[in-house]
């Protein structure tokens, strides 16, 4: 599925081009992506209890939520989604950043900035105030980036209370343009 109102395009230090489109959760680019980042997240975080891996189709559909597939030259290379949570303490609706995973060879390339920055258009878009995620203790570089992106650390929410290996981040999100009534 190409949905164009999240693609976007630009061209890294090498000159391939990198795009970013909505995808189907269970499409074969999606399925494959994810295998390699549950692989991955395995290894890293072999203790019982410490992968929390689930993301449902109905989640990313549209209005609620989205998918999205990076790609480099054409071939798929990162991913990540947004979902809707229950409201916010601050009382603007929020989001959840799932599933982000970019290839170990394109990595420091900017495909896992470009994903955050996608997604969070899609959270606007949807009419989100805020992003939460999780992410681990032992992954240094997503931690940089989300904390270089304006991300900022909280105490752990919903299925990460009393874990030991994860780290939660939020973000306010710029008002932009959202579904519900334009630029704020």
């Amino acid at each position: 599925m190409r949905d164009t109102p999240t693609d976007t395009r630009s061209t890294d230090a090498r000159s391939t081009e990198l795009s970013i489109e909505r995808a189907e959760i269970t499409s074969p680019p999606a399925r494959q992506l994810i295998g390699l980042l549950d692989a991955e997240l395995s290894a890293q975080y072999p203790e019982p209890g410490a992968t929390h891996f689930r993301l449902d189709t109905d989640e990313v559909a549209p209005d609620r939520g989205a998918f999205l597939i990076a790609k480099l030259g054409g071939r798929p290379v990162g991913c990540g989604a947004v979902r809707r949570v229950d409201a916010s303490r601050r009382g603007s609706p929020a989001g959840e950043l799932k599933r982000m995973y970019v290839a170990p060879d394109v990595r420091g390339r900017g495909v896992g900035r470009a994903l955050v920055l996608a997604l969070e258009a899609e959270a606007r878009r949807i009419g989100l105030g805020r992003l939460v995620l999780e992410t681990g203790v032992r992954q240094e570089a997503a931690l940089r980036l989300y904390e270089g992106m304006g991300f900022e650390r909280i105490a752990p929410y919903g299925e990460y209370i009393g874990s030991p290996v994860s780290v939660c981040l939020a973000k306010t999100l710029d008002p932009g343009v959202r579904r519900s009534g334009g630029t704020a």
